[in-house]
């Protein structure tokens, strides 16, 4: 997914997001890992550099993306999800979930970029 919206990204970026799996090291007690890995593209694509740049559009997209995930998922947190997937009936699998994060995901760049912010290579202040 990162790939996706910002490129190429370097090996290190892939195995920083490693730990949230399962909510916080398969731990199922924190935020989901798509959630989580969905903020880090968006730090990624509209994040600062510096403490002096402007961070508010990617806490914006950020809160968007949560409350999106939230609404459609009916929660953010990794436990909670994983009895919905894993009950009987569910699909036994995070998989749907993942795919479904990464649409709404892909859904909210399409929405930016219709209102005229540049997710990719922006002139950095």
């Amino acid at each position: 997914m990162g790939e996706h919206v910002l490129g190429s990204v370097e090996p290190r970026c892939a195995r920083m997001a490693t730990g949230l799996a399962g909510g916080v090291g398969g731990s199922h007690e924190e935020m989901c890992g798509a959630l989580s890995g969905g903020v880090m593209v968006i730090g990624g694509a509209l994040g600062r550099e510096s403490p002096d740049q402007d961070d508010g559009p990617a806490r914006a997209l950020a809160a968007r993306y949560r409350e999106r995930f939230l609404a459609e998922l009916g929660s953010t947190q990794c436990a909670r999800l994983r009895e919905m997937t894993h009950s009987p009936g569910g699909p036994g699998s995070c998989a749907p979930l993942v795919e479904r994060a990464a649409r709404i995901l892909l859904e909210l760049f399409d929405q930016v970029s219709g209102e005229d912010v540049d997710t990719g290579s922006r002139d950095r202040r």
